[in-house]
């Protein structure tokens, strides 16, 4: 391993600081960065592609697992402190300057490999909507490792009849496994956001058959965009749903956060 620099050395030598605006808090922990690494398991030569590296912590404790990493950054202020990491380890960084919400996994990811990010908070769920709700499946990913703030991660792993339970629960769970991997305090970053955050591990599934992901994705928009409404009124604008439920024996009078997910990929089914 290479002899690197303190990160606090190399953010003051290149005048970083975290962007609001960019939805950005750096990660300094060394041990800490090690054990977000260590969640997907071995990554010897595995590609991996993360997501805002900014001055490259996460970005360091992958290249020590041994990774061969795609790394997408908007800020330009990082550039040169990843250009830096690059010439560390020759061959085994590539930095993309991008908005990774308009790169397609295959231009980042082409045969495959891990995502593994510190997402930036205003983008992290938009991503992770984006990931998960491709035709193609099994997906270009093998695996999530994602830092999300700790109520996003909440809802990503709810179950029926909570509170936190809705779409983005259904559009993680419906063909991949997720899992609260490990939380992080807030005094872990820097500077401290107000909130908890917490590292989700994601693995793909078998996907249901005869479920189209755009009809899931409309029925399970519709049924929480109104979800204290019983689901005769928020299935009321989807064509052929409430026929679904009847056919099906689900009560009508139901409010959205009591479907189980199997419930909502049988009208999905359905309507596919």
């Amino acid at each position: 391993m290479p002899d690197l620099p303190p990160l606090r050395d190399v953010i003051a030598r290149y005048g970083l600081s975290a962007s609001k605006a960019l939805g950005q808090n750096f990660l300094l922990d060394s041990h800490l960065l090690a054990r977000i690494a260590a969640v997907p398991g071995d990554l010897n030569n595995v590609a991996v592609y993360e997501v805002g590296p900014g001055p490259g912590g996460l970005t360091r404790a992958l290249l020590a697992a041994g990774a061969l990493v795609t790394a997408v950054e908007r800020d330009r202020r990082c550039l040169a402190a990843l250009a830096e990491l690059a010439e560390a380890y020759p061959g085994r960084l590539r930095v993309i300057e991008g908005d990774a919400l308009k790169i397609p996994l295959a231009a980042v990811l082409p045969e495959g490999g891990a995502i593994i990010a510190n997402l930036p908070y205003n983008v992290g769920t938009a991503l992770l909507v984006q990931w998960l709700r491709g035709q193609l499946w099994p997906p270009r990913w093998t695996s999530l490792t994602l830092m999300f703030q700790r109520e996003v991660a909440d809802r990503i792993v709810a179950k029926p009849f909570t509170s936190a339970y809705g779409r983005l629960a259904i559009l993680s769970q419906w063909r991949s496994a997720a899992r609260i991997a490990m939380p992080v305090h807030r005094s872990a970053f820097t500077p401290p956001p107000k909130i908890m955050s917490a590292v989700v591990h994601f693995t793909p599934g078998e996907a249901p058959s005869d479920v189209d992901p755009a009809v899931l994705e409309q029925l399970t928009s519709a049924a929480f965009g109104q979800r204290r409404k019983m689901l005769r009124q928020s299935l009321r604008g989807v064509q052929g749903a409430l026929g679904a439920l009847s056919a099906m024996g689900i009560d009508e009078t139901r409010r959205a956060e009591t479907v189980s997910v199997d419930e909502f990929l049988a009208i999905a089914r359905s309507l596919s």
